[in-house]
């Protein structure tokens, strides 16, 4: 599900992010899931059955508030209209909160199938 990144090659590089952080930023405006008051994380497909069990890990707030955020959205869309300015998503609302499920139930998978995969062999004892 998650995709190479280049986040930390970027964030330790002071002069690249300087000039990242400025486009990065004008991007996420330009996608306009912020304006429809989406964060960046309900824009993430529920078909996969990781995600489908990072959604159910997530704390019943946290879900609520998604699909009241994805409701919204559709309306807004149903209707061709954006948010007020005071209701949309600004750049400090918009955190990862479904992100850090994902990646901790890839490790798991990832450590269940090393698990599975590992063979053990019996040390034989040979008296003579």
């Amino acid at each position: 599900m998650s995709a190479p990144s280049m986040t930390k090659f970027i964030i330790k590089r002071p002069w690249l992010r300087r000039w990242m952080v400025p486009l990065a930023n004008w991007y996420a405006d330009a996608a306009g899931y912020r304006k429809l008051g989406l964060r960046a994380d309900d824009l993430i497909p529920e078909e996969s059955p990781t995600v489908m069990q990072a959604l159910k890990r997530l704390p019943p707030k946290e879900a609520y508030d998604r699909v009241f955020r994805i409701r919204r959205a559709f309306q807004c869309s149903l209707s061709h209209q954006l948010l007020p300015k005071d209701q949309q998503t600004t750049p400090e609302e918009d955190y990862l909160y479904l992100t850090p499920y994902i990646k901790e139930i890839e490790a798991e998978s990832r450590e269940r199938g090393d698990l599975e995969a590992m063979v053990v062999n019996k040390k034989k004892n040979n008296k003579s």
